[in-house]
């Protein structure tokens, strides 16, 4: 696999049009698994055939259980500069209701060794969890504060089809996501994140200043990126392209250096609908000027029609940025709904 990635990573080296390199995320999966020496390798490569800002972010996403004391002093010794750690929760119970691996002790030994060799830390948290009291989910968060985390990513349990959770659901033995609860959960995080600092750039995403994740900005901000690996996904403005999921193919094939994946062209409407989701769920908003420049007149006229609804009812509104003109935004009531907003914002047909 290692010699699999570095070979996809020689083989696309022209795909940017050689644009320098702002973002490295080692993420997806659990890539915390690899050896320094192999993390290394995979760092070097990019170095060698890729122009890397100097200040680049460099994430590495990890779950508590494969972060020792000893593997976190080590990775402060590569390029890496910025960990994503899988928290989802400071309560056994949680954990154990999840499936996750690691204990809620292991997760405070990771933070207090992790914060003493990383400033620019990033934990992930759930609520909306059946049972999960406002008290316990307001423990979950001074947590985070305790240990001083300039990020959090607040993400609301999602129940999928064929998963262990559903069939406890569908057979009764746990309850229902509660939405209501979910909302409420939501409003707290926003309300205690907002006390300290935090700015909510993203409906999910809290940081302080200077602390967003520029990666994922980059994504939402539409620019390019080249996904390496199995299922990776891969953007070029009016392109996407995804890579083959299984393992065996997708080495076979860069063994045989084949690329393993697949393309498609973004259609106009493709690429408005997008702009319209990723636009939204920001602070950046949906630019009036923008709009119309990509994509016309008649795109900008049909989709302030479309926001009217929703801004008469304090979902949207307009606001006046003197480097982009309007900017429809969501307000903090219509945060939690922005994808359904979106959904009734699109361009269905040319």
């Amino acid at each position: 696999m290692l010699t699999a990635l570095k070979r996809e990573l020689v083989l696309r080296k022209d795909e940017l049009n050689k644009e320098q390199i702002e973002t490295i995320y080692f993420g997806g999966g659990t890539p915390s698994l690899l050896t320094i020496d192999e993390l290394r390798l995979l760092i070097d490569t990019v170095y060698d055939n890729y122009e890397v800002i100097e200040d680049a972010e460099i994430t590495l996403e990890a779950n508590p259980d494969d972060l020792s004391s000893e593997k976190i002093k080590q990775l402060a010794k590569l390029p890496i500069n910025r960990l994503s750690i899988g928290i989802q929760s400071f309560f056994d119970d949680d954990l154990k209701f999840m499936n996750r691996a690691h204990s809620a002790e292991e997760s405070k030994k990771c933070l207090t060794v992790a914060t003493k060799y990383f400033d620019n830390i990033t934990i992930d948290l759930i609520y909306g969890l059946p049972n999960m009291s406002h008290e316990k989910w307001l423990s979950n968060l001074k947590m985070a504060f305790d240990f001083n985390i300039p990020h959090i990513s607040g993400y609301a349990l999602t129940v999928e089809e064929k998963t262990v959770l559903h069939s406890l659901i569908e057979k009764g033995k746990v309850p229902p996501v509660d939405e209501n609860l979910a909302l409420e959960h939501y409003n707290i995080l926003v309300a205690e994140t907002e006390k300290r600092g935090y700015v909510n750039y993203e409906i999910s995403n809290f940081g302080k200043l200077a602390y967003f994740s520029r990666h994922n900005t980059s994504y939402w901000l539409g620019y390019n990126y080249l996904g390496i690996g199995p299922s990776a996904h891969s953007f070029t403005g009016f392109e996407r392209s995804w890579n083959v999921s299984n393992n065996t193919k997708y080495i076979n094939a860069l063994l045989a250096d084949e690329l393993p994946s697949e393309k498609e062209q973004l259609t106009e409407i493709n690429r408005f609908n997008e702009y319209i989701m990723t636009g939204l769920r920001t602070i950046w908003g949906v630019s009036f000027q923008k709009v119309e420049k990509e994509f016309g007149a008649m795109y900008l006229q049909e989709l302030k029609k479309s926001a009217e609804r929703h801004i008469k009812s304090g979902l949207l509104e307009i606001e006046l940025r003197s480097f982009s003109g309007g900017v429809l935004v969501t307000t903090k009531k219509g945060k939690f709904l922005a994808d359904g907003i979106a959904s009734d914002l699109f361009k269905i047909t040319s």
